[in-house]
Order: C-alpha cells, then sequence, then structure tokens
C-alpha cells in the first residue's frame, strides 16, 4: 500500500500530512496567496525532506496512492468579493427582486451581479435565437465575464435546455472571447429556484480562479509522474477529482476536514457529544458530533445566502491566534481583524505592530522563542513586549502583567462566548481542541464553560489535514419529480444511476465497485424531510401530489488513515524536558514541568500547572487539571473535583 498525502490550504498556513500505514509524517509551511501552488510544491518538498533525508518530491509522489486537498480560496475569495463580474438571465427581471429578499441576499447580490440582469422568457417563441444573443451581448457590454442561466418554475429544467442548445450554437466555446455561461440546472436539481439560482451564481463566481489553480497544481504533480488524479476535498465531506468538483462545494472545505477528524476522534474514545475548537491565524471554528453524526444543514448557508447543497453547521468566531487585540473605548478588543500570516504578529519580527494572543503567550511563558513552528520561526520577545505595551497596556495604564492577563481573559471570553452561541453544553459534553493554538488556553476556555473533559489529538496542529484522510470519493445527485409516484421515482433514479456511472468511470472507477445510496425528500410543513430507501420503494400512503425530488449517492471507498491505538496504559509518571518559566499577573516568574509529546510514553500521567509541547503545538496546563497520555499518544485532560 502506497501513502496518502493531505493538504489543507488555509489562509495563514497550509499543513501537509502523509499517512503510511501507522506512521505520520507532518509539516507546515506559509501559505503564498499570490499563487497557491507555491505553497503546495515547498509543503512536498518539506515533507518529502522529513521522510527521505532530502527533498525527492518525484519519489515520494512515486510511493503515494492519493492527494487529497482542500483549500480556503473560495472561501476567502468570497469574503473578499475578489471574482468575475457574473451576468444573469432570467424569464422575467423582476425575479431578481425575489432573490435579494435579507440584508446579506441583497449585499452579495450588489457585490456580484449588481445591474447585470436580463430577461429571456423561453415561453414567447418570438425570435427565441435573436433575443438570447441580444441578452448576452447587452450583459458583456455592461461588464460581465460570466453569465448564469436561471429559469423557473416545474418547466425551468427543460427552458434551461433550451437555451444551452441556442447558446452553444450561437457562441461556441471553442472560439476566442466566447463567455463562459452556466445553467443553474447543470449544479443543482433542487426545485427550489432561488436556492438554485443562488448556487449557480456563487459558483460561477468562485469557478474561474479554482480552476486556473487546481488545474495548474494537477498539471504540476503529473509532471513529476504523479499517476493519480489530484482528489479535491469538498465541504460534504468527499472527495473528487479537478474536473468532476462544483467549485462551491469546496466552500469551508478545511474546516469540514476537522469535522471529519472530529467524528473519528468522538468514535475513538466513546464520546457521544463532542464540540470540536479549531484555533487558526484568524478565525476559531467551531462544530461539533453528537452520536456519531456531524451536525450539518441539509441547505447550508454561504455568506447568510441558502444555497442548494449541505454544508457543515460550523460557527467561524473572529479570533484566533493572530486576531489584533487592542484597547479601545477603555476596555480590551478582541478581533475581528487579524495580521495574518505577514506581517504576522509582532513577535515575528516581519513588520506587524499590533498584539496577538501569540505575542500574549510568549511574553507569558508559555511559548518557547527558539522553538516555534517546529524551531524554522524565532519569536521576537521584544517586539512583542513593545506591541502589548503601546496598544494595550501603556493606553490603559497598567503593567505590561496586568495587560497579558487581561488580554488573555478577554480572548478566551471570545472564543467561550462563540461556544456558548452555537452549541449546547450539556454534562456529557467534551471538548476537542486543534489548530495550531487550540491547545494552548483549552483549559481555561473549559473551564469558562463548565466543561470538565477535554481531548487533544497528537496530530492536533494539522487535524484539519489528517481530518481530509477518512473521505471516500463519491457524487451525490438530485432531482424534482414531476409527481409523487412509483413510476416516476424509478425513471428518476435510473437517469442519476446513468449519471453516476459516467461520472464514477471519469474518477476510474466502475460504478459496480461503487456503494448506491437511493433517497427520497419531501417537502412538508415547509419543512424538508430526507429519507434513505435502501430498497427503492416509496413509502406507502405517500401523496401524489407531495412536492418531492429522488436523490442519489454513489460512493467508492478508498483507504482512510487509522485512527491510532486502543486500550488504556498502566500509568507512569511524564518525563520532563526541564522548566518552563511561566509568568503571572504581577511579573513574577514561577517553574513548571515542560513536557514533550515525543518524549513520553503512552501512559505519562502528570498534573497541573504544566506546559506540553509539540513541535507546532503548545498546552499549558493548569493547576487542577489532570493530563494523560493515551494509547494513541492523544492527550486527555480532566479537570480534578
Amino acid at each position: 500500500m502506497g501513502k496518502l498525502i493531505n493538504i489543507d490550504n488555509g489562509g495563514t498556513l497550509t499543513d501537509i500530512v502523509v499517512v503510511d500505514g501507522d506512521d505520520v509524517v507532518r509539516t507546515k509551511t506559509l501559505t503564498t496567496p499570490y499563487d497557491l501552488s507555491k505553497c503546495f510544491f515547498e509543503g512536498l518538498r518539506k515533507v518529502s525532506q522529513a521522510i527521505y533525508g532530502k527533498e525527492d518530491v518525484v519519489g515520494l509522489l512515486r510511493d503515494t496512492d492519493y492527494i487529497r486537498y482542500s483549500t480556503t480560496q473560495g472561501t476567502n475569495a468570497l469574503v473578499e468579493r475578489k471574482g468575475p463580474r457574473v451576468g444573469l438571465i432570467l424569464a422575467d427581471a423582476a425575479g431578481a427582486g425575489a432573490l435579494q429578499d435579507s440584508a446579506s441576499t441583497r449585499e452579495l447580490f450588489s457585490a456580484l451581479v449588481g445591474e447585470r440582469v436580463a430577461a429571456v422568457d423561453p415561453a414567447d417563441d418570438g425570435d427565441l435565437d435573436g433575443r438570447l444573443v441580444a441578452a448576452v451581448n447587452a450583459l458583456t457590454a455592461g461588464g460581465a465575464n460570466r453569465i448564469v442561466v436561471g429559469m423557473a418554475g416545474e418547466a425551468g429544467a427543460e427552458a434551461e435546455a433550451r437555451l444551452r442548445r441556442i447558446v452553444l450554437a450561437k457562441f461556441p466555446p471553442h472560439l476566442l472571447g466566447a463567455v463562459p455561461v452556466l445553467f443553474s440546472h447543470q449544479i443543482a436539481g433542487d426545485a427550489d429556484d432561488g436556492r438554485r439560482i443562488w448556487s449557480a451564481l456563487l459558483n460561477a463566481f468562485l469557478h474561474p480562479a479554482m480552476e486556473t489553480f487546481l488545474y495548474h497544481a494537477e498539471h504540476k504533480l503529473r509532471d513529476a509522474r504523479f499517476r493519480s488524479p489530484l482528489l479535491i476535498f469538498r465541504n460534504d465531506g468527499d472527495s473528487a477529482r479537478v474536473a468532476k468538483t462544483i467549485a462551491l462545494k469546496t466552500y469551508s472545505s478545511g474546516p469540514r476536514g476537522g469535522m471529519e477528524g472530529a467524528r473519528a476522534l468522538a468514535a475513538h474514545y466513546g464520546v457521544g457529544h463532542l464540540v470540536s475548537v479549531d484555533v487558526g491565524g484568524t478565525t476559531t471554528d467551531i462544530g461539533a458530533t453528537r452520536g456519531g453524526h456531524i451536525e450539518s444543514e441539509r441547505r447550508g448557508r454561504v455568506e447568510g445566502v441558502r444555497v442548494s447543497f449541505p454544508l457543515v453547521d460550523i460557527h467561524s468566531v473572529g479570533v484566533g491566534g493572530g486576531s489584533v487585540i487592542r484597547a479601545q473605548g477603555g476596555e480590551i478588543r478582541v478581533g475581528p481583524e487579524s495580521v495574518g500570516a505577514q506581517p504576522g504578529p509582532a513577535c515575528f519580527g516581519l513588520g506587524g505592530k499590533h498584539a496577538t494572543i501569540t505575542d500574549v503567550f510568549l511574553l507569558m511563558g508559555v511559548l518557547d522563542p527558539e522553538a516555534f513552528f517546529g524551531g524554522d520561526l524565532a519569536l521576537d520577545v521584544e517586539r512583542a513586549r513593545a506591541a502589548v505595551l503601546e496598544n494595550v497596556a501603556r493606553p490603559l495604564d497598567m503593567s505590561v502583567g496586568r495587560a497579558l492577563a487581561a488580554m488573555e481573559a478577554a480572548w478566551v471570553e471570545r472564543v467561550a462566548a462563540g461556544i456558548r452561541e452555537h452549541c449546547d453544553i450539556g454534562p456529557d459534553t467534551v471538548l476537542a481542541a486543534f489548530g495550531g493554538g487550540g491547545p494552548l488556553a483549552i483549559c481555561t476556555v473549559a473551564e469558562a464553560l463548565g466543561v470538565g473533559r477535554v481531548l487533544v489529538p497528537r496530530l492536533a496542529a494539522v487535524f484539519s489535514a489528517y481530518g481530509l484522510s477518512f473521505s471516500d470519493i463519491a457524487h451525490h445527485y438530485e432531482v424534482a419529480l414531476p409527481e409523487a409516484s412509483q413510476a416516476a421515482y424509478d425513471a428518476a433514479i435510473a437517469g442519476l444511476t446513468e449519471q453516476a456511472r459516467r461520472d464514477m468511470f471519469a474518477e476510474g472507477f466502475s460504478l459496480d465497485d461503487c456503494q448506491l445510496a437511493p433517497g427520497l425528500v419531501r417537502q412538508a410543513d415547509g419543512q424538508e424531510h430526507e429519507t434513505a430507501l435502501p430498497d427503492g420503494r416509496l413509502p406507502a400512503g405517500l401523496d401524489p401530489d407531495a412536492r418531492c425530488s429522488a436523490t442519489l449517492s454513489a460512493t467508492r471507498p478508498i483507504r482512510h488513515a487509522r485512527f491510532g491505538s486502543t486500550g488504556t496504559p498502566a500509568e507512569v509518571s511524564p518525563i520532563t524536558a526541564g522548566e518552563r518559566m511561566l509568568r503571572d499577573a504581577v511579573g513574577e516568574a514561577r517553574p513548571v514541568p515542560l513536557v514533550r509529546l515525543a518524549d513520553n510514553p503512552p501512559g505519562a500521567t502528570g498534573t497541573g500547572p504544566a506546559v506540553l509541547e509539540e513541535d507546532f503545538f503548545t498546552c499549558r496546563v493548569p493547576a487542577g487539571w489532570r493530563y494523560r497520555f493515551t494509547a494513541g499518544g492523544d492527550i486527555e485532560l480532566v479537570r480534578e473535583s
């Protein structure tokens, strides 16, 4: 069996994890937003150096079966509103108003489409060809460089197919300057016109940049003689090759990787309700698994807009390791502004002037200035001190020590408030802390929430990347039924099965080797109810006039990572690597044990205060907490009563 490579491209850092049986090698590199292929291949070079003792990307790719990749590029493009100018063709231009039924939809429509709306009604046969050509020309003259066609109603799919034939004849794609035209029913079979058209608009906006980078990366992989297609991890928890991936489904895919890892973590440790706290450079992503299921929405929201596809229910709080902490109005404010990777926190020494929680923990003594980022990035204590003094201590007329304590308290409360807002915390709730900054203050966050147990995966710093390795190759389909009858359902499933056969053939698999899961979505009382139909038979008593859709999932299982050892090892005393001098609010330094994960066997158990350290993350254990290294090398933290 070959290796599995997982790459999670975040806004600040790009994480690379290579799984080879029970062996896992991981590294990080700074994200290069101006050219994502640069950090992609820099990560491969770094991890090949760690595996082979020299840079050997070709050798690494030769020994690899699958590369799974997730990226925040789509998320960032929407946040920054950086993308093509989109035009929209509807049957009636007044339909654009129905797409703007809230402040968030109005703002997003204005940013993506604006006034670039045209009307072409296929029901009016008078010179349909001429009217469609005139509409396309008017939109392109108005600045549109991508066009979406969205026809509403039960005949919408047929109307779009008719218009598509005209577009292909009048604007053949092989001609220079042909404007890409996207038809909403190509994106989703959702019977809800608003969701489907919004999905097409968002996809048209995200597609160009995603396509350019991903095909460029895939071509470079082929040049390096990688024999398998690059697999793109999606926000539904599955993967597919570039040519079979819808750009919109990459939105928020990185956090979904963390949730796939969290689900595996919960199953491994028998946790019924696990709340994940993924602290990155800019945000903290909060999600939950309950009873082995990731909490998600069947029709997710993107920038406040409801779309046709499922999205994991993740709440992002604008606070992370690089969030700006400052004095404002006599109070300490945290975020949502972030310093990013460039210039980064003041302690990075790259020109940053703002104070962050990274600067705080450096000055408190929790972080080692010589060991940060695996020793690849030395931290500047004096620059951190100057930033805290200038931005917080001096404006609030307090000592640096008291400023540090207040800054940490404000940061912890922002994270805890985000968890309270999004999750129901009960006596059975366990926190999982990951991301580079997740473990740092997780015990203090847990105390604020009244939670007494925390899990920190040994791969916490790259856990979202590691979570990608629990995905399979899969495609999901939906089509509205003309009537809720068995005959209509059978015909729909037959059509979806043929579509799945073509898609899986393009993935390199026979449909006979895939798992098929037919289902039904029924609308009633303003809600959607999804039912699995393994035998393909509609439920008895179904109203023939009910609005229903047939669904089909086609899954080709591929190899996953294994989630560590099981069992309860005997308790042993921890092996310490010296002491770390932690400073309190009055500036006094006290020694606490420093415990390196790499030095300690399963079963090593101790009590706080202590600092647990790994190459890419640090966990501070306060007094009143007990830590234990599990059989799989993860950290279990329990608050002592």
